[in-house]
């Protein structure tokens, strides 16, 4: 596997800290979040099957906001995706875990008293704006992301280089990315069950040669227990 292909051997710690939020939170545990040790070969083909979100860590670099301003005619608005904006600062990580659930709430469990499958029922029909909007006001899950807040979810490191937290997501056959500081989902291209993982991983792979020696990168994939 190439360098340019291989992420960080063991997780972020603010990957560790959006862990925490699946329980505080009320999702079941039949799902959960593994490391992926590479995008390409004998590492991407060990995670473990259904695998149905990717989560992607990255630095945030003069080269990725020029590419992102590129992006902006490729924004779905759709409804078929469940979408919110980052309005809460240093929140990229609670963000893309909420689009990793939103958009698989049919395939995972939640407990009775789950704060996040009440939050996404009833902001199902909102607009990304307002979906937004009710997040910063619902207490539950603002005191759960102040928890991993506290300890850093997207702050700098030594190098004042901002990470940041996006989530890849198969909604009904199509390969969608989940950024909440854009507008809108991205969408990628037709996927399967089979092969999310593996398309998925060429996306991410595309973030990962646009920062040439750059090498500050953590992916985990939703799969089920």
């Amino acid at each position: 596997m190439s360098d340019c292909c291989a992420v960080r051997s063991s997780i972020h710690p603010s990957v560790f800290r959006v862990f925490q939020m699946m329980n505080k939170l009320g999702v079941g545990e039949s799902w959960r979040f593994v490391d992926v040790l590479g995008l390409e070969g004998d590492q991407l083909s060990a995670v473990p099957k259904p695998c149905c979100a990717l989560m992607l860590l990255f630095p945030l670099t003069q080269q990725h906001e020029s590419f992102r301003a590129q992006q902006a005619d490729k924004v779905s608005g759709g409804s078929e995706v469940y979408f919110l904006k980052q309005t809460i600062v240093n929140s990229c990580g609670t963000i893309a875990l909420l689009h990793a659930v939103a958009n698989n709430k049919g395939k995972l469990s939640f407990g009775n008293d789950s704060a996040l499958k009440k939050f996404l029922d009833d902001t199902a029909n909102m607009s990304p704006d307002d979906r937004a909007k009710q997040l910063e006001k619902n207490q539950a899950i603002c005191e759960a992301h102040n928890e991993v807040a506290v300890q850093g979810q997207c702050r700098p490191e030594a190098d004042k280089v901002n990470f940041h937290f996006i989530a890849f997501v198969n909604v009904d056959g199509q390969l969608y990315e989940f950024d909440g500081r854009m507008n809108g989902a991205v969408k990628h291209g037709v996927t399967k069950a089979d092969s999310f993982i593996t398309d998925a991983a060429r996306v991410c792979r595309g973030f990962m040669e646009r920062e040439h020696g750059e090498v500050r990168f953590s992916a985990v994939a939703l799969c089920q227990s």
